[in-house]
């Protein structure tokens, strides 16, 4: 009995001293940065075409290397790693987020803030009717696409001092673009086939240049920024959340395929969903549509991974099975293999994913109120004890561990069974 009371003691002490150091690990991992692109540096990976890139048939694996040659899962690597997920997206999918232009101005004046981007001669302005609450601040802030608080009800922030920041999309690239003929193109001509989501992203990040650029006048505290959005602005909110680093918090809402769903799963759903090969053309490069149906398998990367560059920062998922088209179970395992990088950093409580039914489209139910005034509690209000251990769906029967059961064990294969 002693010697059995030894083992557990000494076991008890083992699991405390492990719980300590992933504490203090997660501690000196950032919850949000003060550039755009931490990875803006690393070279470019190389990118093969449709005919050089091999079949993975399972998700792929969001810690290899992309020339194939190993894997890191140290935290120190994660921006380089990122940076070429991203280089993946943009050159396979998107299409190039243009850089920040050298010529910037922004203002804020009667509520309104407005920034005016130069390129080529030419000028493209921003402009955003801010809500902000009383008080001096500086105050968290919301950027909503379409309105200040996107679809979420604007009570969620106004009830808690967060300031709400409309992104008027339309002002970079209109819901159906006509390529070549979009604000957007007067600056960047040579990007005529750039899909939507590249330019939208651009967009949220001069909006924060502007903010950045106004902190003296509008006093908005630039370390606690969210995005949030539903539907096609749901993708809208994870991609731009994905390239910018200096967003605290994602919310993306109902994003369905070409969101926080998996192309890959997607595909393999037995009913009509949003695949690869069904979703809308303009909202993303004409390129990705050589991936459509049986060749969805050679993408070097699948949104799992496209969700994991915001890690370290926090990203909350909701779904809503009741719209079939969304492909929530394809969201579901992709929100599941996306959370294994949060989990292998030791910040399994920044990532989170609420599927629940019963409600209309973009229509947050009460009962999802509480995972998002979780997420807004913690990462934009600081407040350490607000339960984001969120993982909740209706998908308890799906498999979803054998997606990414490969990772780390060699050659992309599905688990035998």
């Amino acid at each position: 009995m002693k010697t059995r009371l030894k083992i557990q003691v000494r076991i008890l002490i083992l699991l405390l001293i492990v719980s300590a150091s992933l504490s203090l690990s997660a501690q000196k991992i950032p919850l949000v940065y003060g550039v755009e692109n931490t990875g803006a540096k690393f070279t470019k990976p190389v990118l093969p075409t449709l005919e050089q890139l091999p079949v993975i048939d399972p998700l792929t694996d969001p810690f290899a290397w992309s020339d194939g040659k190993g894997r890191s899962t140290k935290f120190k690597n994660w921006s380089k790693r990122r940076a070429e997920i991203g280089a993946e997206i943009q050159h396979y999918e998107i299409g190039k987020k243009p850089d920040r232009p050298d010529t910037i101005t922004a203002s804020f004046s009667d509520g309104t803030l407005t920034v005016n981007i130069t390129e080529n001669g030419k000028i493209l302005t921003l402009t955003s009717k801010i809500t902000l609450p009383e008080g001096k601040g500086p105050f968290p802030a919301v950027i909503g696409i379409g309105r200040g608080s996107g679809s979420l009800p604007a009570e969620i922030f106004a009830s808690r001092g967060i300031a709400q920041i409309p992104f008027n999309f339309t002002q970079v690239m209109a819901h159906n673009q006509k390529r070549g003929n979009e604000p957007i193109n007067k600056l960047y001509p040579e990007l005529v086939s750039m899909g939507a989501y590249s330019a939208w992203s651009w967009g949220v990040s001069r909006l924060i240049d502007g903010l950045e650029l106004v902190s003296k006048e509008l006093p908005i505290d630039l370390k606690h920024l969210a995005i949030t959005g539903c539907s096609f602005a749901g993708k809208m909110a994870l991609f731009a959340g994905a390239f910018d680093e200096r967003i605290a918090l994602t919310i993306a809402q109902e994003s369905g395929g070409g969101g926080a769903a998996a192309w890959r799963v997607s595909q393999s759903l037995p009913v009509k969903v949003e695949t690869l090969g069904a979703t809308s053309h303009v909202w993303f490069q004409e390129s990705m549509f050589q991936f459509a149906d049986k060749n969805v398998s050679k993408l070097p990367f699948d949104h799992h991974e496209l969700m994991a560059m915001i890690a370290p920062r926090a990203l909350l998922v909701l779904g809503n099975p009741d719209f079939v088209w969304l492909a929530d179970e394809s969201g579901y395992v992709s929100c599941r293999a996306a959370h294994e990088v949060w989990k292998t950093f030791g910040i399994p409580d920044r990532f989170g994913f609420s599927i629940v039914a019963g409600h209309g489209h973009c229509q947050l139910p009460k009962s999802q109120y509480p995972e998002v005034e979780a997420f807004v509690e913690k990462f934009l209000l600081g407040n350490t004890s607000a339960n984001t251990n969120v993982t909740i769906s209706p998908y308890p029967q799906v498999d979803y561990s054998r997606w990414f059961d490969w990772w780390g064990k060699g050659k992309p294969a599905f688990k035998k069974n």
